[in-house]
């Protein structure tokens, strides 16, 4: 494990989205790392499609939409 320099504003913004999004700023910049390197090696694939296929890879059932039998 490592320490990663950042520049001030990156970190501002990084702890600004930790907080609306329920994680620590690690966990932030985990799942930030992790869906940038998802996309550059799925470029076809959307923000949207390369976070349900990761839900599904850990096991995550969506519920059904409301209005919609399972």
């Amino acid at each position: 494990m490592g320490i990663v320099n950042i520049e001030d504003a990156l970190h501002d913004q990084l702890r600004r989205a930790a907080r609306a999004s329920c994680r620590s700023i690690n966990g932030q910049a985990a799942f930030w790392i992790r869906i940038g390197m998802l996309g550059e090696l799925n470029p076809g694939l959307t923000f949207q499609e390369l976070v349900a296929r990761e839900l599904t890879a850990a096991g995550v059932a969506a519920p059904a939409p409301d209005g919609v039998a399972a």
